[in-house]
């Protein structure tokens, strides 16, 4: 059964992190933040809300860099239960995909609890003062790939780059649950 994402308190500031990453360095909140904000991503490997967006998620990761917003994938996943989410399986699908943003392993699921993430895969969308003004879908995707839909978080996080208000209406997350520990 899929898991929808709460609407968001716009405005709330971002948490403050540091986790280890894919590609072998340790990330912080504030070393991810572009000149025009951070998306951050909650999602895993075997989820297939997350496998099929994939491509769309890169696309849009790659477009918004150009306009100086970055990305980061965060898995809070437990692995011992969803071994497919373990780190060395984390590093395999980095590679495998040739992520364009960090990759990040919540182990003690610490971050998703503080920002109140439910889903993967589950859209953060920060300003360049790490406020809050998305949080949602990347787009209308769900278990399959929609290839011409409008792309909610790509043009949402264009909108906060260029100093306007983002679409007023977000659609939320939908996808697989977090898999907490007990």
């Amino acid at each position: 059964m899929p898991t929808e994402s709460p609407t968001a308190e716009l405005g709330a500031a971002a948490t403050a992190f540091t986790l280890p990453a894919t590609d072998g360095e340790t990330h912080t909140l504030d070393s991810l933040n572009g000149a025009n904000g951070l998306v951050i991503v909650f999602m895993c490997n075997h989820c297939p809300y997350v496998k099929a967006v994939m491509p769309n998620l890169i696309r849009d990761a790659l477009a918004l860099k150009e306009i100086g917003i970055n990305v980061a994938g965060i898995n809070s996943n437990d692995a011992t239960v969803y071994s497919d989410d373990a780190f060395d399986r984390m590093v395999a699908l980095a590679k495998e995909w040739n992520l364009p943003f960090p990759y990040l392993h919540d182990e003690t699921q610490e971050v998703a609890r503080a920002y109140g993430a439910v889903c993967t895969p589950e859209c953060f969308g920060f300003d360049r003062n790490l406020r809050l003004r998305y949080r949602g879908r990347i787009d209308a995707s769900r278990k399959e790939a929609l290839p011409d839909v409008r792309r909610d978080l790509y043009e949402a996080m264009r909108a906060i780059a260029e100093n306007r208000e983002p679409l007023e209406e977000q659609y939320p997350a939908l996808g697989c649950s977090i898999k907490w520990k007990p």
